[in-house]
């Protein structure tokens, strides 16, 4: 499959801005023939902006969604973002996504929250989620859950081939794009999308450095700290003395 993974800067809490660029990179990737989009973690309403997290999040199937739905139809390419979804009286930071038809296939609520502002704005999420598309068995993380090897391998024992990683992670932990990712990857045999922020976000600084890690540890593709739309092939053959046997071969003591 090809997939497109888009490092854009926030939008400062302009939705239409965020819907209309939204729209913009889903017709380039799939003039590119990308079948996804991944888009960063809360691009709606933002990220660095809890004053928007409780009074803008829209429920599950809501007005967002249908929107976005409508966007991946008419593109003819799925797209996964992160969102600030209202279940009630809870917001959680939250990720959908939807294919080509602008189906709904996959919804996360982020498990490990990280920070005061986060834990100040989410509930935690409490549930994995995994689904098909395009023939891989895919399931999504988010930010700071991918750093946990437990969530990711985890996935890959329930059969997760690529996981979809919405994130907003700051300038100066570059260190997560180009070693925990990788490891991950490594580790557990899976194929890792990760979509983050460049620019800022309310006085917080992005690092950029988006990457599609595979089974082999190798970035496929990698972005730099400026606006990028990254195409890669996904899901090709891993030769086998290039993939991990850790987790077989794994002795406790």
């Amino acid at each position: 499959m090809k997939l497109a993974l888009y490092q854009g800067p926030p939008i400062g809490g302009d939705l239409e801005a965020g819907f209309s660029r939204l729209e913009a990179q889903l017709a380039a990737a799939a003039a590119a023939g990308a079948r996804l989009l991944i888009a960063p973690e809360l691009f709606l309403p933002g990220y660095n902006r809890p004053d928007l997290h409780g009074t803008l999040s829209q429920p599950r199937g809501g007005a967002w969604c249908q929107r976005l739905s409508a966007m991946a139809r008419a593109a003819g390419c799925g797209l996964c973002l992160g969102w600030a979804e209202r279940y009630g009286d809870t917001v959680y930071n939250s990720a959908t996504c939807w294919d080509a038809a602008g189906t709904e296939v996959g919804h996360y609520r982020k498990i490990q929250l990280f920070g005061p502002m986060e834990k100040a704005s989410f509930a935690p999420g409490d549930a994995y989620c995994l689904f098909e598309l395009e023939g891989l068995k895919t399931s999504m993380l988010i930010c700071y859950d991918v750093e946990f090897a437990p969530h990711v391998r985890a996935l890959a024992e329930r059969g997760a081939e690529l996981i979809l990683v919405p994130t907003a992670n700051p300038a100066g932990f570059e260190h997560v794009s180009n070693i925990f990712v990788p490891a991950r990857a490594a580790e557990s045999g899976v194929t890792i999308a990760y979509a983050n922020f460049c620019g800022t976000d309310d006085g917080l600084e992005f690092g950029g450095n988006s990457v599609i890690a595979t089974p082999d540890a190798r970035l496929i593709a990698k972005a730099g700290t400026g606006e990028t739309l990254l195409i890669a092939e996904v899901g090709a053959p891993i030769a086998p003395e290039l993939r991990s046997t850790q987790i077989q071969d794994y002795r406790e003591v």
